[in-house]
């Protein structure tokens, strides 16, 4: 009943005044035949300044007074729903329609906010995620939007390495261990991020399963736990393991998640973990990930662990190596050792 389907119920509630000056309230302007009469933020260094070819107001009284507005469009994002709740009850007191979006306000959560309008005889609707048209061709959907973090942008202080892979199963949980204990045992302030449920082994601070969240809150949650950990632990050095491979045929369901998770690190050097005749998964190839890991973030590929057990060909380590022009180690017989010692003169150089 509240959900908006079509452009053409907005038009009808024309003209509008819109909140919030980002991506949400550009789109909204820009629907076709939808007129805008003004646009209000709570960002006070944007008041005054122009957005979509309107000054920016602070308070909504104003633009009632100056302009002929029948409606308000909320366009804010995830985590304020504060702010969006006393716009809403603001807008529908003075006799405005409102049309949300559900990262500001989910109507079905709201009932009262719901009954507050028909009391004051507005129209209310919601521009929601339009999981209806997932339950029709799936026969099933989530309830609501699972996305729910909010967004961070935080840029960490410890060198980061992210531990990559060309397909699941192919040792990032272990490499990312392994190295975690040989940066302790020298003695560095190690901190080590699994985003898999079955990284409980020390020295693991955090885990999680990366693949349970919403793809659009896993950038977050990376950052989040790395703040986390530069907070209670001011580490030299930070490992996370990643999730499947961005490049892997014949389950391309993962891959959205290794970008999200490698995104979210923003890494300083990465390592790429693969393994030569997996029986049940399809690498794409070593080159092809290290091209698309360089490609989503600004990082170097700085060696390749190899996982053998599914290989007993005599020299495969020199083979890769020579082929790949990497360091290529077996980390369950002493490769760490090597890794940590490329990783560390990387840090090195770069920090010059």
């Amino acid at each position: 009943m509240y959900v908006v389907s079509s452009v053409e119920e907005l038009q009808k509630l024309n003209p509008f005044i819109v909140i919030g000056c980002g991506g949400g309230g550009e789109k909204f302007s820009n629907f076709e035949g939808v007129e805008t009469v003004g646009f209000v933020d709570d960002d006070p260094k944007k008041h005054g300044k122009s957005f979509c070819g309107f000054p920016v107001a602070s308070n909504l009284p104003d633009l009632f007074n100056e302009t002929s507005a029948k409606s308000v469009a909320i366009m804010l994002p995830i985590g304020a729903e504060g702010s969006a709740l006393k716009y809403a009850v603001e807008a529908i007191n003075s006799g405005k329609n409102v049309v949300t979006s559900f990262r500001s306000l989910p109507l079905l959560e709201n009932t009262s906010l719901l009954k507050f309008a028909n009391q004051k005889k507005v129209i209310v609707k919601e521009i929601s995620p339009r999981l209806d048209v997932i339950e029709k061709i799936f026969g099933m959907a989530p309830s609501k939007c699972t996305e729910i973090l909010p967004k961070i942008n935080y840029q960490h202080k410890s060198p980061v390495i992210y531990i990559g892979g060309t397909s699941q199963e192919c040792g990032k949980r272990t490499t990312t261990r392994l190295l975690g204990k040989e940066a302790h045992e020298r003695g560095l302030e190690v901190g080590v991020i699994s985003t898999d449920e079955m990284g409980l082994e020390k020295p693991a601070d955090l885990n999680f399963r990366a693949g349970s969240l919403s793809v659009m809150d896993v950038a977050s949650s990376l950052m989040g736990s790395i703040k986390y950990l530069e907070e209670k632990k001011d580490p030299d050095i930070i490992f996370v393991e990643s999730q499947a491979s961005l490049t892997e045929l014949g389950n391309p369901h993962p891959r959205g998640l290794s970008a999200a998770i490698l995104i979210g690190s923003i890494p300083d050097a990465s390592i790429l973990c693969h393994r030569p005749n997996h029986p049940y998964r399809k690498p794409r190839g070593i080159m092809e990930e290290i091209k698309a890991i360089e490609s989503v973030e600004p990082t170097s590929v700085l060696g390749i662990s190899l996982n053998l057990r599914d290989s007993d060909e005599e020299g495969i380590l020199k083979r890769y190596e020579s082929k790949y022009s990497l360091p290529t180690v077996d980390v369950k017989n002493g490769g760490c050792t090597r890794l940590l010692d490329v990783i560390m003169n990387y840090l090195g150089e770069i920090k010059k």
